[in-house]
């Protein structure tokens, strides 16, 4: 498994658009989420800071449900660009997404101080509606799974 993303759709999104405190690469005390392929799947890969805890050892589940939710929104984008025939890099602006739903169960305590690995299959359900299916891991664990319903971001959220 890949370590690390070399070039996330996150990192080609607007500047306008890039200030989510969960993935926008300008937002200085956000996570800075990145998702990116690997193969026919998406991946995040992400280390909770220590402030991430619930109780010593185990991380706070917050932090799961925000790494779900951003996995879902860059997934839907990664998808959509891709199905425009772009790729991260290509020099072409993506999609931006925002969330329409997000369900997370829990399935079991996730140990703090190593990767999170968030893994993601989408499915098209309307041409401005993606859903992802995201599992969570660490240490190769199954931890926790959610489900995003991500919608094409209306044009009425850029600020006039």
């Amino acid at each position: 498994m890949e370590e690390t993303i070399v070039h996330a759709i996150q990192d080609d999104y607007p500047d306008e658009f890039a200030w989510c405190y969960g993935c926008g690469r300008l937002n200085e005390h956000g996570h800075h989420f990145r998702t990116g392929w690997q193969g026919d799947k998406t991946v995040t890969i992400y280390t909770p800071r220590p402030e991430h805890t619930a109780i010593p050892g185990f991380v706070y589940g917050g932090l799961i449900a925000s790494l779900i939710d951003c996995h879902g929104t860059g997934s839907a984008a990664l998808a959509l660009h891709r199905k425009n025939g772009h790729e991260p890099g290509s020099g072409e602006a993506p999609p931006r997404f925002v969330t329409a739903s997000l369900h997370v169960d829990f399935l079991k305590p996730t140990p703090h101080g190593v990767p999170l690995v968030a893994i993601g299959t989408v499915t098209e359900i309307h041409p401005k509606k993606w859903q992802v299916d995201a599992e969570v891991f660490a240490n190769g664990e199954l931890c926790a799974r959610g489900q995003v319903v991500a919608v094409v971001m209306p044009k009425t959220f850029v600020r006039p």
